[in-house]
């Protein structure tokens, strides 16, 4: 059994984001939705559109027997800049001091579930040490992602110097809040051919912009498409775990679109887009007027072009289903992994207990050679040797044989673009243009498009940040670091516990670390607070100048 399963490359389709000129913020939508005049009748063809039905969301004022509150701790147990978990009987909360004021939150991430005591507390925000999410300690506020959610923030009041919590049993248990948001009132949303917003691609950047929108308070018709079966989900997880059901990996429930008046179309290609008369064409026929149009469709799979690339037993990985019957038809057989890239490393190590064996094939000498750099790589290579991986490096596959504009706005004006075919300046790289193909990036990119329909002005400002996990155990790393000339590397390689800071000139530019969190969440706040980190501070080996507080 052969496959291609290395990293994608931006789609065909390609997408420029330019500074926007003064003069293009004039016909912003508004966020009470009044930017969308024109109302026309459908044209009869049937959409998998989701219209709107109510959510059942938790009282914003709970009753007393509803809530708990408990003394935590003293006002002197806790310093300035710590945190701690706190129990409450019904769950646990995260106990903050900062500038000497107490704040209770959520104590797990809501995407993943890192516990954030062990995260990075810095400019009166947490960041998650797993993947990078932040999180305003005042508001509890998504500020930086990935992720969809934000904290539950909790009373605090202290009392003979003592600290009480008081907070809502049915908060404690889900440790997750979805910000209010509006709903849609146009009256032809789901019946005409024309909307006031369309997104093309239903990944992280196309569902963070239509949920932004809502949560700014816009209340007309947002219409997205993707040519997925299914509504959005955790893409990433696929190539991890490559047997997990579509339904599993879903980002937000079926009913969280028909509450919210997100209509989704589903197994929808759209084939012309004509910027001058605002109007889009769909595979079948189905036309739709839009007044604002946000491009995210994301990337496509690398293919083969040797020989023999149609033969049975070849696939590529983009969709649920393309997961599921890769590792349905490798249980048992030898498996060939084309490419050493993020993707193609995390479907090798899945597939080794499943397959009978399994070989990567890769043109560099080391895997992650480009992105990670050789001793980085030559250490996780010997982690999949130690498994059975076989690799055969500076080879290529030459023929197979079957046996069986920082603001996310285009030069065009009112057409915006996101997510992994996007190149953008990268504001924190002197506004270098880059294409970052990255999850965290695509939610931040869907942001600020959604802001900048609305003529809020916002500016891509985040750190790139991503992760991956092979054999049970994560990488992370933050920063952009093509073109480092040096890689300076703490702790030990062998034993797969190390940081790596990537230099460039006297720069750092990037860092990867295993088993030493929360360093990449550190030096990615650091990063982000505008401050440039020097090689020599780093050569040294005393990091005490990036260790967080947390107990």
């Amino acid at each position: 059994m052969g496959g291609c399963f290395s990293k994608p490359k931006p789609v065909e389709l390609k997408i420029e984001v330019v500074l926007p000129e003064k003069e293009r913020g004039k016909e912003e939508l508004s966020a009470s939705g009044k930017g969308s005049p024109r109302a026309y009748q459908g044209n009869g063809t049937a959409r998998h559109f989701h219209t709107e039905e109510r959510l059942s969301t938790p009282h914003p004022y709970p009753s007393p027997q509803d809530c708990v509150e408990a003394a935590v701790c003293h006002v002197k147990d806790l310093e300035n800049g710590q945190m701690r978990e706190v129990e409450l009987g019904w769950g646990k909360v995260l106990l903050v001091k900062d500038n000497g004021e107490f704040h209770a939150l959520g104590h797990k991430c809501p995407h993943y579930g890192a516990p954030l005591v062990k995260g990075v507390l810095s400019r009166g925000r947490v960041r998650c040490p797993w993947h990078g999410a932040c999180f305003n300690i005042s508001t509890g506020d998504l500020e930086d992602f990935p992720g969809l959610d934000s904290l539950h923030k909790f009373q605090v009041k202290i009392e003979k110097e003592k600290v009480y919590v008081r907070a809502s049993k049915q908060a404690l248990q889900l440790q997750r809040r979805t910000k209010v948001m509006a709903k849609c009132i146009s009256p032809s949303a789901g019946y005409s051919s024309s909307t006031n917003v369309l997104i093309v691609g239903a990944g992280a950047a196309g569902l963070v912009c239509a949920e932004t929108l809502r949560q700014e308070g816009f209340s007309d018709r947002i219409v997205l498409c993707t040519l997925d079966r299914h509504l959005p989900y955790d893409r990433p997880k696929l190539s991890k775990s490559l047997d997990t059901q579509p339904e599993q990996l879903a980002l937000r429930p079926k009913e969280f679109f028909r509450a919210y008046g997100i209509e989704v179309l589903t197994e929808a290609q759209v084939v012309t887009v004509d910027v001058r008369t605002k109007k889009v064409v769909f595979k079948d026929g189905f036309k739709l007027e839009y007044s604002k149009l946000l491009l995210a469709p994301g990337s496509s799979p690398k293919t083969l072009s040797c020989k023999g690339k149609e033969v049975e037993n070849v696939f590529t990985i983009r969709t649920p289903e393309d997961a599921n019957r890769v590792v349905r038809l490798a249980r048992g057989r030898n498996v060939v992994v084309v490419g050493a890239g993020f993707l193609g490393m995390e479907v090798a190590a899945y597939l080794t207990e499943k397959a009978h064996s399994v070989s990567v094939v890769e043109l560099e000498e080391t895997p992650f050679r480009r992105f990670l750099g050789e001793r980085v790589g030559r250490a996780l290579m010997k982690m999949f040797e130690n498994n059975r991986v076989k690799f055969y490096m500076q080879t290529e596959v030459s023929e197979l044989r079957g046996q069986e504009g920082k603001m996310m706005q285009t030069n065009v004006p009112g057409v915006f673009a996101a997510g992994d075919a996007v190149t953008f300046p990268l504001a924190w790289r002197n506004n270098r243009k880059v294409n970052i193909p990255h999850w965290q990036m695509a939610h931040a990119q869907g942001r600020v498009a959604a802001q900048n329909m609305l003529a809020q002005e916002a500016e891509m400002s985040t750190v790139p940040y991503l992760w991956t996990a092979m054999f049970g155990k994560s990488l992370r790393y933050a920063g952009y670091g093509e073109g480092f000339d040096d890689v300076i590397i703490q702790g030990d390689l062998e034993e797969l516990k190390f940081v790596a800071f990537y230099t460039k000139g006297d720069e750092v530019i990037a860092v990867a670390s295993m088993n030493y969190d929360p360093i990449v969440s550190k030096v990615a706040e650091v990063l982000a607070s505008g401050r440039a980190i020097r090689k020599r501070e780093v050569e040294t080996g005393d990091m005490s100048w990036l260790t967080g507080k947390g107990s």
